[in-house]
């Protein structure tokens, strides 16, 4: 079966005020910018099966604003600032029937990860989107066989 992963670097996020990382917002920027992720993976992708995202503040608002339909959402605290190994690992423990899932998180985790799976360098700026596709099961990410679809940086 072919895998499509939907990685999601949160919108533009506010450091104007004086929060702990985890619980910054997003910036007038990011809630522009947010909407745009949806239509685009509704054009660019179809129908994503899951999302998984991180539990920081300004991921969780760029979901939410988003408009990305999936069948299913879950909040990960292992996506919060995590490296490649710690998103692979949160990859490798998708159920099999998931044959189109979203990750929305932070770098510089979602960069590296897109390198290590396609070895192909792509910095994942706010509100960047990169789309990567291999056959197997979601286990098989390990091998990093994956191809780069598509990517796309949105701005609104």
């Amino acid at each position: 079966m072919a895998r499509t992963l939907v990685v999601v670097r949160h919108a533009k996020s506010d450091w104007h005020r004086d929060l702990p990382d985890e619980k910054r917002p997003l910036a007038a920027r990011g809630r522009r910018e947010a909407p745009l992720i949806g239509p685009w993976v509704a054009d660019n992708v179809g129908k994503v099966d899951l999302v998984v995202c991180s539990t920081a503040t300004r991921a969780r608002q760029t979901l939410s604003l988003s408009g990305l339909v999936a069948g299913e959402v879950r909040h990960d605290e292992r996506v919060y600032a995590a490296t490649y190994q710690e998103l692979m690992s949160v990859l490798d423990e998708l159920p099999d029937d998931v044959s189109t899932a979203a990750l929305v998180g932070h770098n510089p985790g979602l960069s590296d990860l897109v390198r290590m799976l396609t070895n192909e360098s792509l910095e994942l700026k706010t509100s960047a989107l990169a789309v990567m596709t291999w056959r197997g099961g979601w286990p098989d990410v390990w091998s990093r066989r994956a191809s780069l679809v598509s990517h796309a940086t949105l701005r609104g």
